[in-house]
């Protein structure tokens, strides 16, 4: 049985690990907040983007194909995956879920004989698959904890710079999606080509259920009223500049998800090992109850003993 002096030592220790827990707990929830406001800022940007990209496309007709980043290679034989990760640990399963899906849509790539092309935002993520001996063609690191726009429009840069002089054939995109701090919904989404992405699908839903359903996801039965809309310049053009646009705000988004995941499941995680530590401070308290009863009663004994031998 450990003794008193080592037992008041763990409770120390583990009091200051819990002081440290608690306020890492504090800091990303004031940092969740922030990224809770900068995500319901941009959605319904994003959403109308969205709209705005697929009514010009409906509007262009034939003639969007035309477009770079519209068309589609004539085989898919090389796919780009970019992994949001964080910079930082600390965060539970924030990180190594990205890295698992990432993993196993390599596989599933593999298996239908394509190759792969890795980039990665976030330290995190960007080493591990480093260790994991894997070759990157794109890393970003350094703006997790707060992503701005020129972070996005940099790796979009990247990314629509490859596929339009046919280094990759896809580009996919694998994030954590926002839904509270205890849930984060792991996402794969097309980005390029335009055609096979969401931005092109008939309805005007949005990834968080914009478009004429309630926060229970039913629709409405009035009947949706288009507005037309006459382009000019021509909606070739409109197109041209909008997608540039649209795939930076959805990197832009995917950003601001992923932050706001990291934060939420950070401060879950601490939460957690402030309650563990909590618990493990009972338990050692009571084993040192246990240790001092335990002095005590040695010392009552060798009293009584020694009365005894006198008598």
């Amino acid at each position: 049985m450990q003794t008193q002096r080592d037992v008041r030592n763990r409770i120390g220790s583990i009091k200051n690990i819990q002081k440290v827990t608690r306020a890492m707990e504090l800091v990303a929830a004031a940092r969740l907040r922030r990224a809770e406001q900068r995500i319901a800022n941009l959605r319904p940007y994003a959403g109308a983007i969205r709209r705005m990209t697929r009514q010009a496309a409906e509007a262009a007709g034939t003639e969007a194909g035309r477009l770079p980043l519209m068309r589609q290679h004539d085989s898919e034989d090389h796919v780009g995956l970019l992994l949001v990760t964080g910079d930082r640990g600390l965060a539970g399963a924030f990180n190594s879920q990205i890295l698992r899906a990432g993993e196993r849509a390599a596989h599933e790539l593999s298996s239908e004989s394509m190759r792969v092309s890795w980039y990665v935002s976030g330290r995190r993520g960007a080493s591990s698959l480093v260790f994991r001996g894997h070759e990157l063609t794109g890393s970003y690191a350094g703006f997790t904890d707060r992503p701005a726009y020129a972070d996005a429009r940099h790796i979009a840069d990247d990314l629509m710079t490859a596929y339009i002089d046919d280094q990759i054939d896809r580009v996919d995109i694998i994030y954590n999606h926002y839904i509270s701090p205890l849930t984060q919904r792991v996402t794969r989404e097309v980005l390029l080509p335009l055609q096979e992405a969401a931005v092109l699908e008939g309805d005007d839903k949005d990834a968080d259920g914009e478009g004429g359903g309630d926060r229970d996801g039913e629709t409405h039965g009035a009947p949706e009223h288009r507005a037309l809309v006459e382009y000019e310049p021509g909606p070739e053009e409109i197109l041209r500049r909008l997608i540039p646009d649209y795939v930076e705000i959805s990197i832009f988004r995917a950003l601001l998800e992923s932050t706001a995941s990291e934060h939420g499941a950070r401060m879950t995680a601490m939460r957690n090992a402030s309650e563990n530590a909590g618990e493990l401070i009972e338990d050692l308290t009571l084993e040192m109850n246990r240790a001092r009863q335990a002095e005590i009663t040695q010392e009552i004994m060798e009293v009584v003993a020694g009365a005894e031998s006198l008598t």
